[in-house]
């Protein structure tokens, strides 16, 4: 069966003018050029020192990239856009009140017209599902709620609080198997960074999804392993949350409040032998 779910929580800034890629590509971590009609990027903004700012998933429309982003957090994506602008050829707005965003999976097909901006396959894993931007409303028969579940079990974050601003790291949450660097387009903010703790396997936590073994714990809440703490947890759904955890303590009995966890890493996640 398919499904298609309204996402009242993500909204939508417009680039527009002749240098709104090179000047996009200038500061996040995939390469913007990629993003076609049909076809979406997902990328981070990070600090100069290379944490997590805010994620979002770039759309191409006719003379337009759309930058599909978690609502909470696009008043502080426009500002830092603006402030690089300098004398780029480059028109930023919010377009979020006019622009309904859409999650589909299951099998979920949908084609272009009738006020619809952007249909494309979520470019971190083909069971994703897609991502579908549309002027006007559409018949959804799925809640937010059932996409979060989806999503969660498949381990893919979306913002805070699976991500921390100003802490995490990219590879932290999953960007490099999940398709959100190009690691050869060229320079951005933070780059140096993110290349580092690749080159040098300096990652010590990942972002995996776990069985919740009773009432899922608030989002925020420390995760323990023989008293220490080991991680916190992100977003839930369905009996599932996301978890910050550090990789050596995956084979320990974990608690979060009162709750036990049960981490189950998805296929895509590399972890260390």
């Amino acid at each position: 069966m398919s499904f298609l779910a309204n996402l009242p929580q993500r909204g939508v800034i417009s680039l527009t003018g002749a240098d709104r890629v090179g000047f996009l590509n200038g500061l996040v971590s995939n390469d913007a050029a990629l993003a076609a009609p049909g076809r979406a990027v997902w990328a981070a903004l990070l600090t100069p020192q290379g944490r997590y700012l805010c994620d979002f998933f770039i759309h191409a429309d006719a003379g337009a990239l759309l930058l599909e982003a978690p609502r909470e957090a696009l008043a502080g994506l426009l500002a830092r856009l603006r402030r690089f602008k300098l004398r780029a050829a480059v028109e930023l707005a919010d377009i979020s009140e006019r622009c309904h965003v859409y999650a589909g999976w299951g099998g979920a097909a949908l084609g272009a017209g009738g006020g619809i901006l952007s249909v494309a396959p979520d470019p971190r894993l083909p069971e994703a599902g897609l991502r579908v931007l549309s002027e006007a409303p559409l018949s959804a028969n799925a809640t937010a709620g059932e996409y979060a579940a989806h999503r969660i079990a498949l381990g893919l974050p979306d913002g805070p609080p699976d991500l921390e601003a100003e802490k995490t790291l990219l590879l932290e949450a999953g960007f490099d198997e999940l398709h959100g660097i190009a690691w050869n387009k060229g320079c951005y903010m933070g780059q140096e960074l993110t290349a580092r703790t690749k080159y040098r396997g300096l990652v010590k936590q990942r972002l995996i999804p776990v069985l919740c073994g009773g009432e899922a714990p608030a989002p925020g809440t420390p995760v323990m392993a023989d008293g220490v703490e080991v991680g916190r947890v992100g977003s839930h759904a369905g009996g599932m949350a996301l978890a910050m955890l550090r990789v050596d303590a995956l084979g320990k009995a974990l608690l979060a409040g009162a709750t036990t966890l049960r981490p189950m890493p998805p296929g895509w996640l590399r972890l260390p032998a």
